[in-house]
């Protein structure tokens, strides 16, 4: 068997262990620093190392970008009456919809990254130790002085359907171009970014104008109907924008009242440099777009709900992992990403707990037909 060479030796020690320093590598290989930076040099111009910390390429992460929040659920124990009080149940969970897919993401087994912002609390502290606890790589988290961390509340009722919820997400202001520019080196290595539009106008259009450059696929999620204001008029760079029938009547700025009006407002985006489109409809289903500038439809798939909050990050999250896979079916990824979200709406939790690896890998286009709502 042929004895492996020094480069080769180096490359299998960081395999192993990408956070190792060229110290260790030096003592390991008896080499000297500049041999050992000589060689890492050489695996970069090969690509077989992505830049600084080592990344390898079957380690690229999929970043997510934008709010990681403490989420707190109130759940009524009858049924809700306007205007007094009503005994109802707290919960108290993690939540932020980049959050809540790099949770996922990392729960299905693929590397994720998370670039958000928090307060200087307990709630803000929390929230990283959980993340990293899953794996997840928090070293871009903008930590903000005297500031509270963000918070969701949601009212539910006795069926465990939302009637109203309150955001507090001033802080994600502070992710400006200039604070994500700077977490450059948490970037750099992304197979894939997902950015939610907590995010500033100016902050998304920054990630579209890098998309275009870096040859980086970028999914931007919708969060809510006013957030819509922050999606930038130029969608070039845009692999795909995940948003639910109400946040595309915003951004088109009518109500959708048929088929042919929802084909023609999906289209609108894709004029506008998307090149795909999903839109969620509840209990319904999805409609995505097709490579004809067509839409099809998938039915949702039945489900004991439990509690709806958390369900749409989780049709994003595995939409987002069918594309990191390799696949570019969008009729598989969305098949994915409906189940995903059917285990979140039966569970308490904001993301499914029982979630693994593996979990998505039996769902395959021949499971449910899919139906075209035009055809020429």
């Amino acid at each position: 068997m042929t004895e492996l060479s020094k480069k080769d030796q180096l490359f299998e020690l960081i395999r192993a262990n990408p956070f190792i320093s060229q110290q260790d590598l030096a003592v390991e290989l008896r080499l000297s620093r500049s041999a050992v930076a000589g060689y890492i040099a050489g695996l970069i111009r090969e690509r077989r190392l992505l830049g600084r910390a080592y990344v390898l390429p079957d380690n690229r992460p999929i970043v997510c970008i934008g709010a990681a929040n403490l989420d707190r659920k109130l759940r009524s124990i009858a049924t809700l009456k306007l205007g007094t009080s009503n005994p109802a149940r707290q919960d108290e969970s993690y939540g932020g919809v980049a959050r809540n897919i790099a949770e996922n993401l990392a729960r299905l087994g693929s590397p994720a990254a998370l670039l958000t912002a928090i307060g200087d609390d307990s709630s803000g502290a929390a929230l990283i130790a959980h993340a990293q606890s899953l794996g997840i790589d928090t070293r871009g988290t903008l930590k903000l002085a005297d500031t509270c961390t963000g918070t969701y509340t949601a009212i539910l009722d006795d069926h465990g359907e939302m009637m109203l919820a309150m955001a507090d997400m001033s802080l994600y202001d502070k992710l400006t171009p200039e604070v994500i520019s700077a977490r450059q080196p948490q970037r750099m290595a992304a197979a894939l970014t997902v950015a939610d539009m907590n995010l500033p106008m100016a902050t998304l259009a920054m990630l579209l104008q890098e998309a275009v450059r870096d040859a980086v696929p970028l999914i931007l999620v919708a969060v809510s109907q006013p957030k819509m204001a922050h999606l930038p008029a130029n969608l070039s760079g845009a692999r795909l924008v995940i948003l639910n029938q109400g946040e595309l009547e915003v951004r088109v700025g009518h109500s959708i009242h048929n088929d042919e009006q929802l084909r023609d407002a999906c289209n609108q985006l894709k004029a506008q440099g998307a090149r795909d489109v999903i839109v969620t409809r509840g209990s319904t289903g999805v409609v995505y777009t097709t490579r004809d500038d067509q839409i099809a439809f998938l039915g949702a798939r039945e489900a004991q709900i439990v509690d709806v909050t958390g369900a749409g990050d989780a049709f994003a999250a595995a939409v987002c992992w069918s594309l990191y896979q390799g696949s570019e079916d969008l009729s598989l990824a969305c098949r994915r990403g409906l189940q995903l979200s059917a285990m979140t709406l039966e569970c308490e939790e904001t993301v499914c707990p029982w979630l693994h690896a593996g979990a998505l890998d039996e769902i395959h286009n021949f499971d449910t037909p899919y139906n075209l709502l035009f055809q020429d």
